[in-house]
């Protein structure tokens, strides 16, 4: 977004809160309904003048996030955490679901802004400890969330943009904390809040079981073979049995699923590495830990899966062919592995992401619409397309119409 675009909207920020805190005055509607009920929820509990968010107790944070399944999943994934925010200039924080924060890295100019307001593990960033914030909304809603400049309640971080998703526990649900991305205001850009959401994905495919968490209990199907959900977020089940393996173990066995005639140790290399200067002992290690984890079944010479194998992009790609749009898109979770290094699967998730695009721009049906702009929101394309298709039922508009709208409206803003 051009700057002065960017400083014409800060300064509309600024100008209705302070019409909202200075005069009292409601400056709907040119605030979103959830940022104005969170400053008058803020409003009631901390003052204007805060100058950092409270601190929670060090060891009890400490004592929270240690061994905990999220702690295991950001270490997995901790690489592309710390590259986003190194390549961005942004502090990536993850909470609990009380938005305390467990642990942060941020980029070296935000990192010394963090620190001034508290925006460090222990900190306590609920809008009744600190205002109005992309980590409050994310969590208390359920939803990825930003807010931008003065839309923050405290002026402490009015110079900041934060774009803020929810991270799940893969197999109960439960809603753990949220995943935030902060930044100066003048750096908002348009997929902030789809980088926040692919970052909490990342984090949710990485979640293990764990002792400590709710997903402890029996975590077992009765499917044969191997079945390994690789769109949006990733799951291998073995026999009914989920199998807990690192990022780079997934893209393996991945390759391996949707290459069941076999592949060299030369070919799977290059697919799973490209050009990156990686021997082929560490690729001989990752398959010695999936041979063992699937009971041998893995050959070698060619490295082949013995046992039978389905995968989602299969399902995905296989219901396009025949036709089946909407199922196609109720089956399509999303992305194919957020943030690959694979050049293969980077390549082949470029390919269905355009599949399930072009069929929907070719039948756009409304339910499946719908679908796919949860998925991606800023397609406004796919959204016209379904919009310019429907007619009336009686002289009135499609129901889905005023849905369809609200999304345009939503990713053009």
């Amino acid at each position: 977004m051009p700057r002065d675009e960017l400083h014409s909207r800060r300064v509309e920020a600024m100008r209705a809160w302070t019409t909202f805190v200075e005069a009292g005055d409601v400056p709907a509607p040119r605030v979103r309904p959830e940022i104005l009920h969170s400053w008058a929820r803020s409003g009631a509990a901390v003052p204007t003048d805060v100058g950092e968010a409270p601190l929670a107790d060090e060891s009890e944070t400490a004592a929270i996030w240690q061994d905990s399944a999220l702690q295991v999943a950001v270490e997995n994934v901790e690489a592309e955490l710390r590259r986003t925010a190194e390549d961005g200039d942004l502090v990536v924080a993850v909470t609990d679901a009380e938005t305390r924060i467990l642990w942060t890295y941020g980029g070296r100019v935000m990192r010394r802004k963090a620190e001034t307001v508290n925006f460090v593990p222990g900190g306590r960033w609920d809008d009744q400890s600190v205002g109005t914030n992309a980590l409050d909304l994310a969590n208390r809603l359920g939803q990825p969330s930003m807010v931008f400049s003065a839309e923050h309640y405290a002026p402490i971080v009015h110079n900041w943009v934060c774009w803020a998703a929810p991270v799940h526990d893969p197999v109960t649900g439960a809603q753990l904390g949220v995943l935030d991305l902060s930044t100066t205001w003048d750096r908002t850009h348009p997929i902030g809040l789809a980088t926040a959401r692919v970052m909490a994905r990342l984090i949710e495919q990485a979640m293990p079981r764990s002792h400590h968490h709710p997903s402890a209990g029996p975590d077992v199907t009765g499917d044969p073979g191997l079945v390994m959900s690789l769109l949006g977020t990733a799951e291998t089940r073995f026999d009914g049995q989920r199998l807990l393996l690192n990022r780079r173990q997934t893209e393996v066995l991945a390759l391996l699923a949707l290459h069941p005639e076999g592949l060299s140790l030369e070919q799977l290399h290059a697919m799973v590495y490209g050009d990156q200067a990686v021997t082929f002992s560490t690729l001989k290690a990752e398959v010695s830990h999936l041979r063992h984890a699937l009971g041998g079944q893995l050959a070698s010479r060619p490295y082949r899966l013995l046992m039978p194998v389905e995968t989602d992009v299969e399902h995905v790609l296989g219901l396009l062919r025949r036709g089946q749009v909407g199922p196609a898109v109720e089956a399509y979770g999303g992305d194919l592995l957020p943030g690959t290094n694979s050049p293969a699967l980077t390549e082949l998730a470029e390919y269905v992401a355009v599949a399930v695009r072009e069929a929907l721009l070719a039948d756009p049906q409304p339910d499946a619409v719908l679908r796919y702009s949860d998925l991606a929101p800023y397609d406004t394309e796919v959204v016209e397309a379904c919009l310019a298709a429907l007619g009336t039922i009686g002289g009135r508009p499609h129901p889905a119409v005023p849905l369809l709208k609200g999304r345009l409206a939503a990713a053009r803003d």
